[in-house]
């Protein structure tokens, strides 16, 4: 009986390549490794029967594999469509653990903040929605639509019916305009706010530093040593950050910090100094616009408007501090805590650079019709729109 020929197999450039990823590939499945390897030797003009000893398999296996490589190329190494095992679960009960999952558990008298895995398997029996159904079968289900009812995105209303103008003052002059003119060179814009009550917690027993393998650690329990403010200003066109710590908030402190930048030449002798503000008590309203004004002739308060200080850059400057000083906060009094956040502030304005701010205004009326088609005001108050936190 004559022997069967093996069937040649030619790579090209691109082919060889990608059959080489998937044989040095840390994360290549086995069965595709195991495949490319079969063809790269192969295209050296290898025997099925030297393959099958090199790679510990048999000529059949080398013979159907690189058979369907010479014929299909590289999809041809991937599985072949199969019949497999029917559903036990219908289209029916698929649907209705769909349906379930995208009711809220409220909604359907269930005393949950979320479904579950096994508390929609559970619901599901109880209701009779499905005759038998395991919960790896259930999220498999949801994963393949896919739905998490597990998880959850806050949103918040906007209850400034000014918001569109008054977001857009901020954003504008981030992009260096104001009333439609571009900024001077002598125009200043400063975002301010405050970080209320940061505590100066004191741990019972000293941290201890990162070692191979273990990371840093903190006691657990600690001892309120009192809690003070963080007020600060970043200059939007330098990046500077200004700031002081006083006990707490309120119109002194506010003042008290913009003295200290009116007291710089580049403030005092600006033609504008725009001070973008969120509506905390100590700078909201048109008081607190006319006690600016009537201090520093030059002021200009730009307010945010209501739910959305994340347009104050200065916001960005609070997140960067927590999380470089203040967690694990570790602080044995009030003084130590003041002097490391002030310290940091110094060291921040060694190398502070202006923020790569790119939302514009452009970018936020997009946003706002968007977000009126997926999400209409409610009923009570059709004048409001959503806006996602």
């Amino acid at each position: 009986m004559p022997r069967m020929r093996a069937v040649p197999v030619v790579l090209a450039a691109s082919e060889r390549k990608t059959l080489k990823k998937r044989v040095y590939g840390h994360k290549t499945p086995y069965r595709d490794r195991f495949r490319a390897a079969m063809v790269l030797l192969a295209s050296r003009g290898w025997s099925n029967a030297r393959i099958a000893r090199e790679l510990g398999t048999t000529e059949d296996m080398v013979r159907l594999w690189r058979r369907r490589f010479a014929e299909d190329g590289l999809p041809g190494l991937s599985d072949r469509p199969r019949s497999g095992r029917p559903r036990e679960i219908t289209a029916l009960e698929r649907a209705q653990i769909c349906a379930l999952a995208c009711q809220l558990p409220a909604q359907t008298g269930v005393p949950l903040a979320h479904w579950t895995g096994p508390e929609l398997r559970a619901e599901l029996l109880e209701r009779g929605l499905v005759n038998a159904v395991s919960v790896s079968s259930v999220l498999r289900i949801l994963a393949e639509n896919p739905i998490k009812p597990w998880q959850y995105q806050s949103w918040i209303f906007m209850r400034d019916p000014e918001f569109a103008s008054k977001a857009g003052v901020v954003l504008d002059l981030y992009e260096g305009w104001y009333e439609g003119k571009p900024l001077g060179p002598d125009d200043r814009v400063v975002s301010v706010d405050a970080k209320p009550s940061i505590q100066a917690r004191a741990r019972c027993h000293p941290s201890t530093p990162a070692q191979p393998g273990e990371p840093v650690k903190v006691e657990h329990e600690y001892q309120r040593a009192g809690a003070l403010a963080l007020l600060a200003g970043k200059d939007i066109h330098s990046g500077e950050v200004t700031a002081t710590c006083p006990p707490t908030t309120g119109i002194a402190p506010f003042m008290a910090l913009i003295d200290i930048y009116m007291a710089q030449d580049r403030y005092k002798n600006a033609r504008r100094v725009f001070v973008i503000v969120d509506n905390g008590s100590d700078h909201r309203g048109k008081k607190a616009i006319k006690r600016l004004k009537d201090k520093y002739a030059n002021c200009i308060m730009i307010h945010t408007p209501v739910h959305a200080s994340w347009l104050n850059q200065i916001e960005i400057f609070f997140s960067i501090i927590q999380k470089k000083v203040v967690s694990p906060n570790n602080f044995a009094n009030l003084a130590e805590l003041a002097s490391t956040l002030l310290a940091f502030v110094q060291r921040y304005n060694k190398t502070a650079k202006p923020f790569n701010w790119k939302f514009t205004s452009t970018d936020l009326t997009r946003m706002l019709k968007r977000i009126e088609v997926e999400m209409p005001a409610p009923a009570a108050e059709p004048a409001t729109t959503l806006l996602a936190a």
